[in-house]
């Protein structure tokens, strides 16, 4: 039988005190956040959080959800006002009003919270009366710390956390990013690009792994790694405008321009397509562009931009289903649910020039 993971021996692990360890874990203050980072580390790495009740305050909490009164129960959507995830973003609104549509219909009310500092979290935070949280696009290890000290099941969409065990829902990336580049194989586009940040997010991550094992079943060498389009920090619409520009005018220069430029979303596609007819390019003609998570703005785009429409609010109802079946059934394995995504064409597609 496994020896339970204590403080201590994630103390002795790293070589500091079992203060250190304790107010690391605890949320409190008086440790610098990178020996907090390292505890975080080391205590999952160790087994520490999969320990049944493990870092956990004793909290009584209400089991209305089970047979009680449930309209007086809520559930918290934490939303971390970073990177563009409000309310109002055309992606991320739409996975709100899909958890907000499902908790409706269970009669279940929504506490929305922006917050993105785990110190301000804390104070905010009352789990008394709320059944669960949803966590939707990226969220510190901090935040989501907090959320598994109380004990408060969870579900992150569009995200996970390495140190953190949860439920996630994410769109089946990998496999509908592979499509899209078939497709664009089957009309003779052997010179793709991917134009995504691949440390930005994980959904970035599985769409270049989905683009680079289609290239791969075909027998095609994909863009190395390190290539500059995929290392971006900033996703910033000013700084990627021009981080892009200079991309395209080296790959001008050297005669070596991708017939088809796959973007990691669509507000990336738009950038490129708007700079691509700055530099007196035409779309499809000389560079066809697709998209992906099919928002609002891709209709506008000239051409119509071709995307994998991400069924957004579909995510948010699965996330809030999941979240109530993990509730009655706390001691089921955790899962990964995969929402299928389907491309969509439209004019920002055609053959290669011959």
């Amino acid at each position: 039988m496994a020896k339970k993971v204590t403080m201590q021996k994630i103390a002795d692990h790293l070589g500091v005190s079992k203060f250190v360890v304790s107010k690391s874990l605890s949320g409190k203050g008086g440790v610098n956040e990178t020996t907090r980072e390292r505890v975080i580390q080391a205590a999952s790495q160790l087994g520490y959080f999969t320990q049944k009740n493990a870092y956990m305050q004793n909290m009584k909490r209400s089991s209305q959800g089970a047979g009680g009164d449930r309209n007086k129960q809520s559930v918290l959507v934490l939303m971390p006002n970073i990177r563009s995830q409000t309310q109002d973003s055309l992606y991320w609104g739409k996975i709100v009003d899909g958890i907000a549509l499902a908790l409706d219909q269970e009669g279940l009310g929504m506490v929305i919270v922006s917050e993105h500092r785990a110190d301000n979290f804390v104070n905010i935070l009352n789990p008394n009366g709320l059944l669960g949280l949803v966590g939707v696009g990226q969220i510190s290890t901090s935040l989501l710390l907090e959320v598994h000290r109380i004990g408060l099941p969870m579900v992150l969409i569009d995200h996970e956390d390495p140190l953190i065990p949860s439920d996630t829902v994410f769109a089946n990336n990998i496999d509908s990013m592979a499509r899209l580049s078939n497709h664009l194989l089957g009309i003779g586009h052997t010179q793709q690009h991917l134009i995504a940040p691949i440390r930005y997010s994980r959904s970035f991550r599985d769409r270049w792994i989905g683009f680079r094992s289609a290239l791969e079943e075909n027998g095609m060498k994909p863009p190395a790694g390190d290539d500059e389009m995929l290392m971006l920090e900033d996703m910033d619409s000013v700084v990627f405008h021009e981080e892009f520009k200079q991309w395209l005018l080296k790959r001008k220069k050297a005669k070596n321009l991708p017939t088809a430029l796959l973007c990691g979303n669509d507000f990336t596609a738009l950038t490129v397509c708007e700079v691509l007819r700055e530099e007196g390019l035409n779309v499809p003609a000389d560079v066809s562009v697709t998209g992906f998570d099919n928002i609002e703005d891709a209709t506008r785009c000239v051409p119509p931009l071709t995307t994998v429409h991400v069924p957004k609010e579909a995510m948010g109802r699965a996330a809030v289903e999941k979240l109530l079946n993990r509730i009655h059934n706390p001691s089921a394995p955790l899962e990964k649910i995969l929402i299928a995504a389907d491309i969509v064409h439209r004019d920002s597609v055609a053959g290669p020039r011959s």
